[in-house]
């Protein structure tokens, strides 16, 4: 399904903390580009890379998967930028693991509908190949 404006406003009026998953810590990456732009806005960002586990990006730390994210972080979104073959693993991870999630978020050249499938039927809002940094400044 293709997200409306009014499912990217609620989005960006009802996330306050979003898990970056794949969030690189090289600058000229379009995850750390996208990252610093929520940061920007107002959003908590929790970096979530095996390879950085422990270090810092864009001043939080980085954890290995979403599940050692402290329950008390709260993540409302995942922002998903990781090959769309990988999203399924990511997907059902975060349905099990994050409790007040509300939204999951698949980057520009990411998609897949059976992940996507399982989300919306536990109750999730979904954006498909689409990105926040375009998206949220277009709502003005």
């Amino acid at each position: 399904m293709m997200a409306d404006t009014e499912t990217i406003r609620r989005i960006k009026d009802e996330t306050k903390t979003i898990a970056v998953v794949g969030l690189s810590p090289k600058s000229d990456r379009p995850s750390w580009g996208v990252a610093r732009f929520l940061q920007g806005l107002g959003y908590r960002i929790i970096p979530v890379n095996p390879g950085h586990a422990g270090d810092q990006i864009l001043g939080e730390t980085v954890y290995a998967d979403l599940s050692a994210i402290p329950a008390d972080a709260k993540v409302d979104m995942v922002d998903i930028f990781r090959r769309s073959d990988a999203v399924p693993g990511v997907v059902d991870e975060a349905l099990t693991v994050l409790p007040d999630l509300k939204f999951i978020w698949m980057q520009l050249g990411v998609r897949n509908d059976e992940a996507a499938a399982a989300a919306e039927t536990a109750g999730k809002v979904v954006v498909q190949d689409r990105c926040p940094k375009i998206e949220f400044p277009r709502l003005g």
